[in-house]
Formats: C-alpha cells, sequence, structure tokens
C-alpha cells in the first residue's frame, strides 16, 4: 500500500495473521534529518494500526497523500513562522494538511474568516475569496496542526493516539535548531506549547483563538500579522507577504 492510501503502512498477510511495516513518509530530507527517528518508534506503528481501523469505520481527513503537507510545503530549513492548530477540519474536502486552510471551492470556515479579517484591518489587505493558505507555507509560514488526521464529523477524534508525539518534536527540533522563528499560539491549545519554546531565541505571540465564541476578546487587534513582519525585517529577513494568491 502506499503512502497515500494508508500513511506509512505496508500491511501483509503471514500465517499468524496481518502483519505492518512503518516506513518513513515521503517528505523533505530536511524534515527526515530532524525528525526521521520518529518513525522508527513503537508509538509510530500503533497510531498507524489505529488509522487503519479509522478507515475501516470510514472516512478520515485529509486524505493520505495530504496528511503530511504542512510539511512538504515547508521544509524544515526553511521554516520562518509557525501558525500552530489543533486537528483538521472535519467536513468533506476541507482539510488538505495545513492548519486554517480548506481546498479551493470549499466555503472558508469562521475562523479563517476571522484571520482574514485581522489581517485586512492591520494590514490594509482586501478579503481574500478563498481558503487555500499554500501561498503562506511556500513563504516559510509552517501551517501545523498539532493532530494531523480527523474521523469526518468527529472533531479531536484522533486526539491522544500519537499524533502529539510527532509534533511536540516538530516544535521541540525547531526550537532547538533553529533561531528567530516567530510562534503565533491562538487559543489556550495552543498556547500551552510555548513552554517548549525558548523566548530568548524566538518570538512568540499569543493570542485568543480566531474562533467567532473568542476572536472579539483579544484576536482581533492583536496585531500579530504586522508584529511578525517586524521581527522578520528587524533580522534582515523578507517579510510575509499575507495575501492570498
Amino acid at each position: 500500500m502506499s503512502f497515500g492510501e494508508h500513511p506509512n503502512i505496508t500491511a501483509e498477510m503471514s500465517s499468524s495473521g496481518p502483519t505492518i511495516e512503518v516506513r518513513r513518509p515521503d517528505i523533505p530530507e530536511s524534515w527526515l534529518a530532524a525528525i526521521g527517528s520518529e518513525f522508527e518508534k513503537p508509538y509510530m506503528l500503533d497510531l498507524k494500526r489505529f488509522l487503519l481501523q479509522e478507515k475501516q469505520r470510514g472516512r478520515v481527513y485529509p486524505p493520505g497523500s495530504m496528511i503530511f503537507n504542512a510539511l512538504n510545503f515547508t521544509p524544515f530549513d526553511q521554516v520562518r513562522v509557525v501558525v500552530l492548530g489543533q486537528d483538521p477540519y472535519h467536513g468533506r474536502g476541507q482539510a488538505h494538511g495545513l492548519s486554517f486552510s480548506v481546498q479551493r471551492g470549499v466555503r472558508i470556515p469562521p475562523s479563517l474568516e476571522n484571520i482574514y479579517k485581522e489581517i485586512s484591518q492591520s494590514l490594509g489587505l482586501p478579503i481574500p475569496s478563498h481558503g487555500e493558505l499554500t501561498y503562506w507555507a511556500q513563504q516559510g509560514v509552517l501551517l501545523l496542526n498539532t493532530t494531523l488526521t480527523v474521523r469526518e464529523r468527529k472533531p479531536k477524534s484522533h486526539a491522544g493516539q500519537g499524533w502529539e508525539i510527532l509534533t511536540d518534536r516538530i516544535i521541540d527540533e525547531l526550537n532547538a535548531q533553529r533561531e528567530g522563528l516567530v510562534f503565533l499560539l491562538w487559543g489556550r491549545h495552543a498556547g500551552k506549547k510555548s513552554s517548549r519554546i525558548d523566548e530568548r531565541k524566538h518570538l512568540i505571540l499569543t493570542a485568543p483563538h480566531p474562533s467567532p465564541y473568542s476572536a472579539d476578546s483579544g484576536f482581533f487587534g492583536c496585531n500579530h500579522f504586522v508584529l511578525t513582519n517586524q521581527h522578520l525585517e528587524s533580522r534582515g529577513e523578507t517579510p510575509i507577504d499575507w495575501r492570498i494568491l
């Protein structure tokens, strides 16, 4: 089986029943150098067994070929900004492996609408007509969810199954090996990850989640997109173009 069908798994029958082999995913070499050893650990085998079972029960999002899109669009050595989400969208056709992003042709979710409003208010940019954020990812914005899969219409259904171990390792390696990154942590779930980040090396910006339930309590007016670019420019780096192309 290919990674696109069952992530990281090949399954074969033996006299004792099915055996499952875990392989490294097809992601940039810079990520494999940083976190490749994770795919050889026992928890990853347990996670893949869980995903096989979930696929037998129903739909799992995003499609297998898109699960690691955050890493594929933004190699380890090119990360400049980290936007941390919780788990993928759980509706059909929405999730494609980038936090807060939806595929073209899909209605823009309320949280992303509020992100666009904050960008428009702080930078004077027009509200985009679609929700695909690959242009950001290609500029070095790592759009990472802490859980990389979800069962259809069951938010947080894949939490606690092992993905968080992997994504914590991603954060840890970025913290240790890189300098001057910007971590945008919105909401309590993302904010808890600040304890893994050395604020002497990186800029940590926290705010309430952009959800309609909390955006008015401090996400609007947080100015994170302006502050991110000011930080990058202070380091002699090109600012992020926050438009959606």
